[in-house]
Order: C-alpha cells, then sequence, then structure tokens
C-alpha cells in the first residue's frame, strides 16, 4: 500500500491578494495573505478532496518560508519534500481582481528558492511513496530545476508510477515577457514549445488551456496543437475550455473539441479566474486516481473550477470532499456561490484548520471581578495573566489540548507572549457583565477591530439572555451577535458564543436549547459553544440536539465554571463527558480566585502563585480525563 496518492513538484509562493475588488494594483490599500503556486495550491486541492498529497518545492529560511511550511501542515499536505533554503527567499506573488477579465499580478521570482531546487533534494523514497506524480510547466524552464523534475518522473516512471502534466504556462516565467506582464497567459515561442515537446512523451496526463496547447503544439489552431502533442505523447489530453467546459481526448484527436469526451458543466458567476486552472486539476486528479471514468473526472474537475472562480483567493476557495457532495446534491441556488451562505457554511465548517478533540481551558479573560480586588491595578492585573499563562504553559507542556482565554485590554502582555505556544486562544469581546450586550471599545463601531487579530485566535462572546427575555431585547441580542458573527467570517476568525441564561432568571432542561435554536434561527453558525455546567442529562441532550440539528459540522462545546467549587464541577463533568460533541471545559475562577486576591494584597509570589494555579489547572484536567474515561465506558 502506497503511502502517499501523489507527489506534486515546483512552484510555492505567498500570494498577497489586493483586499479591495474593482481597482487597479497600483490602488491596493492592503492585501490578504495565502500560500500559492501552481503545484503547491494543486497538492492542497488534492488534500482538500481526500487524497493523500505530497509537494516537492523549495522555500526561504524566514517567516514566509514558515508560514507556507505551516500551512501546507494544516492543509494535510506532506512536507518532506520542501526544501527549507538559506540563501535564497520564499516567492511573493502581488494579485488582484480588476474586473470580471482582468487579473493583474506581478510575480517576486528573482533567485527564488523554489527555482533552487537540485536533483539532489529530489528523495526516490518520497516519489517511490506515491502512486503518481504531477509536475508544473515553470519547473521546465530552466537547466537546474527541469533536471529535478526529470528525475522524479524517472524515477515513477521505473517504478510504473501514473504521471501527470500541468501545463501552467506563464510566459514571464519562461523569460518571453517582462515583469509587468505577469497576467499574460499566451506568448508564442519556438524555444518554450521545443522544450516542452521534448518532456511530453513522460506523462499520462497532460492538461492545459487552448492557449496552453498552443505553446505545446507549436500553433495557434487548437485541433492542429492537439495532434501535434499527440504526435509525441500517448497521454490522455484534457483540453480546458473556459465557460465551455472541459474535453478529454484519449486517443486519436479528431476534427473537432466538442468529439471529446466531457462532463457536466456549472453556470455560475465568474469573480476570479486566478488558482482556477489548479482547482480544476484538483478535481480532476481526484477522479483520475480514484479510476473514474472521464465524464466523472471532469465534472469533479469542472465543480472545483467554479468553486475557484467564484472566490477570493487560490487555495481557501477549493472544496473539501464533503463541501463538493453538498454541492452536487442540492445543486446552484446563485450563480454568486461565495454569497451562497448555505454553501459557504459547509465550506468554512469543513476547512478549517487545527483539529481540537479535545481542549482544557484556562479561562483568565476576566475583567470586573480582578478590578475589584483588594490593591488592583490595570498594570499588575497585567502582570497576574503573565502568571496564569506560566501557569497554563507549566501544565500544558506543549502539549496539544490546551488553551486559555485572555483579554487585550487587561492581558495584552499575555495574549502576546502566547502566540509562542500551541494553546488554544480565545479572547472576549464583550463589555464584561453588560446587558444589552455591549462590546469593548477596541472591537470599534464597526467591528473593524476584528481584523488586527492574529489567525487562530477564537474570537469569543457572551450574552447573558433568556427565552424569556421580551421581543426587544432579543432584537437586540441578535443584532449585535449577528454583526459580530459575520464580521468573525469576514476576518476568518472562529467564532465563540457563550449563554449564561441563570444570570438571568430560572432555568430547567429547555432552556439553554431554546437559546441555542433562536441563535441558529437568526443565522448564526458558531464554531464553539460555551454552556453553563447543566445538571441533568436531558438537559444536555436537548442542547446537542439543538446544535447537531443546524450545524454537524460544529467544533463542539467546553463546559464553563461559574466559580464554582471542584467537587461541583466534577459532578457536572461526570455529566457533560458523556457526550463526545462537549470537548472539554473552561475554567477561571476556581483555578485562579484565591491566588489573585492574595497576590494582588502581596501576601503570595509570583512563585507560588504559579505554583498554585497550575496544581488546581492540573486537578481540574485531571477530573475532566477521568469523566471523560468514564463517559466513554458508559458507550
Amino acid at each position: 500500500m502506497k503511502k502517499l496518492d501523489l507527489v506534486t513538484i515546483g512552484r510555492s509562493s505567498v500570494d498577497l491578494y489586493g483586499a479591495q475588488v474593482g481597482g487597479r494594483l497600483e490602488d491596493m490599500r492592503s492585501f490578504d495573505k495565502y500560500i500559492g503556486g501552481s503545484p503547491t495550491n494543486i497538492a492542497c486541492g488534492t488534500a482538500r478532496l481526500g487524497l493523500k498529497s505530497a509537494v516537492i518545492t523549495g522555500v526561504g529560511d524566514e517567516h514566509m518560508g514558515r508560514f507556507i511550511l505551516e500551512e501546507l501542515e494544516r492543509e494535510g499536505v506532506d512536507t518532506r519534500g520542501v526544501k527549507v533554503d538559506a540563501e535564497r527567499l520564499t516567492a511573493l506573488v502581488l494579485l488582484g481582481i480588476r474586473d470580471q477579465e482582468q487579473f493583474p499580478l506581478i510575480f517576486y521570482r528573482e533567485q527564488c528558492a523554489d527555482m533552487g531546487l537540485t536533483v539532489d533534494d529530489i528523495d526516490p523514497a518520497l516519489i517511490r511513496d506515491a502512486r503518481a506524480v504531477v509536475a508544473t510547466g515553470t519547473h521546465l524552464s530552466h537547466p537546474q530545476v527541469e533536471a529535478a523534475t526529470l528525475k522524479a518522473l524517472d524515477i515513477a516512471r521505473q517504478e510504473g508510477m501514473q504521471t501527470a502534466l500541468d501545463i501552467d504556462y506563464r510566459p514571464n516565467l519562461w523569460g518571453v515577457a517582462g515583469h509587468g506582464e505577469g497576467e499574460s497567459r499566451f506568448v508564442a515561442s519556438d524555444q518554450v514549445t521545443a522544450k516542452l515537446q521534448s518532456t511530453l512523451h513522460l506523462f499520462d496526463l497532460i492538461v492545459g488551456t487552448e492557449e496552453e496547447f498552443h505553446i505545446a503544439g507549436g500553433t495557434t489552431d487548437t485541433i492542429a496543437a492537439l495532434k501535434a502533442v499527440r504526435a509525441v505523447s500517448n497521454a490522455a489530453l484534457i483540453c480546458k475550455r473556459g465557460a465551455a467546459g472541459a474535453v478529454a481526448f484519449t486517443g486519436d484527436i479528431p476534427d473537432t473539441l466538442d468529439d471529446g469526451e466531457s462532463g457536466p458543466g456549472f453556470a455560475i458567476e465568474v469573480f476570479n479566474v486566478l488558482g482556477a486552472g489548479d482547482g480544476f486539476m484538483s478535481g480532476l486528479l481526484k477522479g483520475w486516481l480514484d479510476g473514474e471514468d472521464w465524464p466523472t473526472a471532469l465534472k469533479y474537475a469542472n465543480a472545483c473550477g467554479a468553486f475557484a472562480v467564484s472566490r477570493h483567493g487560490c487555495t481557501p476557495a477549493y472544496p473539501s470532499w464533503q463541501e463538493l457532495q453538498f454541492f452536487f446534491e442540492r445543486g446552484i441556488k446563485q450563480p454568486d456561490l461565495r454569497n451562497d451562505v448555505a454553501l459557504e457554511q459547509v465550506h468554512w465548517a469543513s476547512n478549517r484548520h487545527l483539529d481540537w478533540p479535545s481542549v482544557r481551558i484556562f479561562a483568565f479573560d476576566h475583567r470586573i471581578q480582578l478590578e475589584e480586588l483588594e490593591g488592583a491595578t490595570n498594570e499588575k492585573i497585567g502582570q497576574f495573566k503573565l502568571l496564569c499563562l506560566d501557569a497554563a504553559n507549566r501544565v500544558a507542556q506543549g502539549q496539544p489540548g490546551y488553551g486559555l482565554l485572555c483579554d487585550e485590554r487587561l492581558g495584552r502582555d499575555a495574549l502576546y507572549r502566547a502566540v509562542d505556544t500551541p494553546l488554544w486562544i480565545g479572547r472576549p469581546v464583550e463589555w464584561p457583565g453588560s446587558r444589552p450586550l455591549t462590546l469593548e471599545p477596541g472591537i470599534g463601531p464597526d467591528y473593524g477591530g476584528l481584523s488586527e487579530w492574529p489567525r487562530d485566535q477564537v474570537v469569543k462572546v457572551l450574552c447573558f439572555c433568556h427565552p424569556d427575555d421580551d421581543e426587544a431585547t432579543w432584537a437586540d441580542h441578535e443584532a449585535t451577535i449577528v454583526r459580530l458573527f459575520q464580521a468573525c467570517r469576514r476576518n476568518r476568525l472562529e467564532f465563540l458564543l457563550e449563554v449564561i441564561p441563570s444570570k438571568v432568571a430560572a432555568v430547567n432542561d429547555t432552556t439553554t436549547a431554546q437559546i441555542i435554536e433562536r441563535f441558529y434561527a437568526a443565522g448564526v453558525y458558531p464554531d464553539w459553544w460555551k454552556l453553563e455546567p447543566m445538571t441533568t442529562p436531558e438537559a444536555w441532550q436537548q442542547a446537542i440536539d439543538a446544535i447537531e440539528r443546524h450545524d454537524r459540522n460544529t467544533r463542539g462545546i467546553v463546559v464553563l465554571g461559574l466559580g464554582e467549587s471542584e467537587e461541583k464541577l466534577a459532578e457536572s463533568f461526570d455529566i457533560a463527558a458523556r457526550y463526545p460533541l462537549v470537548k472539554g471545559f473552561a475554567v477561571g475562577r476556581t483555578i485562579f480566585a484565591d491566588s489573585a486576591s492574595r497576590w494582588m494584597r502581596g501576601e503570595l509570589s509570583d512563585k507560588d502563585a504559579i505554583a498554585t494555579m497550575a496544581d488546581n489547572y492540573r486537578r481540574l484536567c485531571t477530573l475532566w480525563d477521568k469523566a471523560l474515561a468514564r463517559g466513554d465506558s458508559h458507550e
């Protein structure tokens, strides 16, 4: 059995996408950062579809290179073949969306890291781990990287593996167009044609647009170009035709493109064509490597290309396998797919990075409770939160499954330091104790403050609400929460919604479930729920049923503490841990309250405060793990 389905080889870059749409690249004010480069995109796109992929490329030994490595690992791509080059910088690309037909881009690739690949960087063992090698055209453009690519292909051919080529013609990357011509897709060149034709016999599958087959075949007559390619290669040829779909040719080339095999197309709005070919290739490879017929493989390819042209960015636009199936089953509801709320929910939820099967959270995001302590000042509170972070790290010891909640207003230094740890990090945005709900001033009246948050920090909001609140109060709850949820999605931040009805009025087994239903009805789909420790299995089951009726992809639930004793929390853990959707706890005062009070009065040293809180936190983690083990034994 092979460990991998495919290995791609070639370009990798950081794509800096203009965030403003409809203007010149000169007018862009800000940029969104994604990974890019055709082989890198394809490795990620196929991984999202369930294939086991790897990429052979090069990145610099710097921040952008580390970004690419981290993103590849998050996407599930094997990075053994990624060379970290201390002498070269990671490639950059600046891109923009001007209109439906103009997509300006500039390649920053002078002496870039991926062009530093040599034959010595090709690990035969990695190649042999895969079923297929996928090459792209740019790495045939220079003798050094061409030799590396040919070595990978030769190993694959010797091993009887499948091989594929995405022609991926960028004239300026072949030196036949200037730096300002990054958008150009075709410039005739006898030298490029000759170089491509010298390698086409190495492939079982060759994919390109009509213009790319023109360069491969040496003529702008598409049929004649395909016949020229067929003269030197027995590969299956897939010709992409834009809005007309794509066609496959496995034998002699007929006299018209319409005589090729085709798959169903999808009539959607074109928003951004950049990266669409890599999305198409990802879907095609999924079908090809799964042994599907060409109409089915082209259906996958056309759909993945449709997703790509309807969204911002390349890799972030590509669908998961779950999303693709949802799309096929439900069909197109609106042509601008990025504005299809149901589809975008599946896209977001099924492509989230990082996995948190269990999370034990030390919550020290409290503000009022600390401000009211004797001897407390804002400066001292900030110092104390650094001690809380030290306690959390002492227990976590770099292991997954631990986390923290910390605010920015009083705990900024702890937040800044926490980003260097593997801890789950959540940040509150509500003004403490507010009802009606009000947000911290730092979030801004337009919620624009979220644009300053680092990736992976979870937006947490606490709403004191109850099913018996009057309609005006509920309208206020919903307006704030809906707007905040949308701002989180716009900024690609996960959202945790905490509700505490018991602080408003009496509760019963249906209270929390009713609140959950109401927020889903308003169009809010939290990544996480934070719920108070309900004391009956009936209450937990109704809450979980309410969540799963609306969102089978939610991250899960964490149980809050409400300052309860360890004994009380142990009882609530025993009930909550029976349900797989409950992933852990987020507890604060039970861990830090006594230490905070004594430390603020000068009665406890930093060292003793850290030790005491670490002991408390560790005991709660043990209580949760034991409850979880008992819960598993009940199933």
